[in-house]
């Protein structure tokens, strides 16, 4: 275990790199605009400069281009790492990701069904509803099988998932064509290319909403590692806390995915690494696990639309290729591990 002058470090390092790698994710693109230039623009619109540094054009590159990707990335990464982090607790199970109880394939159902009946500016609303949907059904299916215990959530939740996922493809077999096609396939595989400021202020209304109940629920995670009973043992209402945060967890998820898509990896990866870094202890792995996923996030969706400019890559394409090899990584670290 670090101590807690290495945390500390730890913190402020990586507060620091959060903040380097937006200044810089800001001056890449076809348009060649210096950090200088990119710190000065935002002062500007905050009111701490009189003068924009750059011309008109330049300006609204970094304002209302770049910059509301660059949060919708950091948020959205935030965001799936810590509901990543308490699923992986709460099930018990170390492949859990947020999307366990069938909420990424009820969110995809969601937004489909919005954007084939014309409301493509509703599509976030439909994922939004989708997903909060999939996991009350999923929940309601546990219950009913006699409790809604870990193993009995997981179950319910491969079957919605499966459901949504036939109703998903049913929908685009038979309605969708052209255009609606291929951005249903984009916002599928997990996409920021449509970020804005709206969307900014969702992701930090679902980050200011849901992240201070996970963070300030440290105790009562260190205790569910241990199962309920050792966490009943300590005084902990489980079923109340257990109950809390899947809402808290669904409902981040839902944001999350109406915003940036079924985004793979970053709550299945992020999680593991910060844990093998700085071990299990919540209240240090929970906001640790926020800054990496945010800079994972930002880097991975950088890097699509980026590497191969003038075309973008789907940014749930890049989390996957590099999320991929690193999680094989982790679990072979795990093996020699134990």
């Amino acid at each position: 275990m670090m101590p807690r002058p290495a945390y500390v470090m730890a913190y402020a390092g990586l507060w620091a790199l959060l903040l380097a790698s937006s200044a810089v994710a800001m001056t890449l693109g076809p348009a060649h605009i210096s950090v200088g230039e990119v710190w000065g623009t935002v002062l500007h619109h905050f009111g701490l400069l009189p003068d924009s540094p750059v011309s008109r054009l330049r300006d609204a590159i970094v304002w209302e281009l770049r910059l509301p990707r660059v949060l919708a990335a950091l948020g959205v990464g935030a965001g799936l790492a810590l509901a990543g982090t308490v699923m992986q607790v709460l099930t018990r199970n170390p492949l859990a990701d947020p999307y366990l109880l069938g909420l990424s394939s009820g969110a995809a159902f969601g937004a489909v069904v919005f954007l084939l009946a014309g409301a493509a500016l509703l599509m976030p609303l439909g994922a939004f509803l989708g997903s909060l949907a999939a996991l009350g059904l999923a929940l309601l299916i546990a219950r009913l099988l006699g409790g809604a215990t870990p193993s009995r959530a997981i179950l319910a939740g491969i079957c919605i998932a499966a459901l949504a996922s036939a109703g998903t493809s049913l929908l685009i077999f038979w309605s969708a064509t052209g255009d609606s096609y291929r951005e249903i396939l984009s916002w599928l595989i997990g996409s920021l290319s449509g970020a804005n400021w709206g969307d900014v202020g969702l992701v930090g209304l679902g980050l200011v909403l849901c992240a201070p109940i996970i963070l300030f629920s440290g105790r009562g995670l260190d205790a569910f590692a241990f199962g309920d009973a050792a966490a009943a043992s300590l005084g902990i209402d489980i079923v109340r806390l257990r109950w809390t945060l899947l809402a808290a967890t669904a409902l981040l998820t839902g944001v999350m995915v109406a915003v940036g898509g079924a985004i793979g990896f970053v709550g299945l990866v992020v999680p593991h690494a910060v844990r093998l870094a700085v071990g299990s202890r919540h209240r240090v792995l929970l906001p640790m696990s926020m800054l990496v996923g945010a800079i994972f996030m930002l880097w991975t969706d950088t890097a699509a639309r980026s590497l191969f400019d003038p075309r973008e890559l789907p940014v749930g394409i890049v989390t996957a290729l590099v999320g991929a090899p690193i999680f094989l990584l982790i679990l072979l670290r795990y093996r020699r591990v134990t």
